[in-house]
């Protein structure tokens, strides 16, 4: 099993990464392969062209495709922000508008979680936006003993928020135990929900 994570942050080696590091630290306990996903540059935005592909998106100018070529092998997600303005990062928005527009199917009926991380406040506004993706998408949110976040401001002042560390620590023990329910349950041949699909209502045309 693997859960693939993404790097919200510019910053390569910072509090967003500290934590994701602490989350697969965790997951190795349990044998529990992962990959931190860093984002390249320059980040589009989605512009709901309509253009996606069975790679995914049709602009091919950042690494949008091969994040969703991961995503389809991945077991579970982990999606960390720092937090700008009270909601994440301009860069992990653009990034997942793309790869969820364009390769939804990559995420469905897996587990997810989504990390935050600030000087000290913003956290709960920016872990609500990041939540919405998986509502959308048909997947299992991951919560943990608080919300997931953590403080700190300069480079390796997460690590000093005890309490942060620890909810990312048990952030990892859920995310764990859901993935061997999912494998127990295929090994048991408990088949995925059924979707209804085909009704679109709309009010406003």
């Amino acid at each position: 099993m693997k859960v693939l994570m993404l790097n919200g942050s510019v910053r390569k080696n910072g509090n967003t990464k500290t934590a994701l590091l602490e989350i697969a630290k965790t997951l190795e306990n349990f044998s529990i392969e992962s990959e931190i996903f860093e984002i390249s540059e320059p980040v589009r935005d989605c512009i709901g062209c309509g253009g996606c592909t069975e790679e995914g998106c049709r602009f091919e100018d950042n690494n949008v495709n091969e994040f969703i070529k991961k995503a389809k092998e991945a077991d579970g997600f982990v999606f960390g922000t720092p937090v700008y303005y009270a909601h994440p990062s301009g860069r992990i928005m653009s990034f997942l508008d793309r790869a969820f527009y364009s390769g939804g199917k990559a995420f469905c009926f897996k587990p997810a979680a989504s990390v935050a991380c600030a000087r000290r406040a913003g956290t709960t506004a920016s872990f609500d936006v990041m939540n919405k993706y998986f509502g959308i998408a048909n997947m299992i949110t991951v919560g943990s003993t608080y919300w997931n976040v953590i403080h700190g401001r300069d480079q390796g002042e997460a690590i000093m928020d005890a309490e942060g560390v620890q909810t990312m620590h048990n952030l990892a023990n859920n995310m764990a135990w859901i993935l061997k329910c999912i494998e127990n349950a295929k090994k048991n041949g408990i088949p995925y929900p059924m979707l209804e699909t085909g009704n679109r209502t709309n009010f406003i045309r």
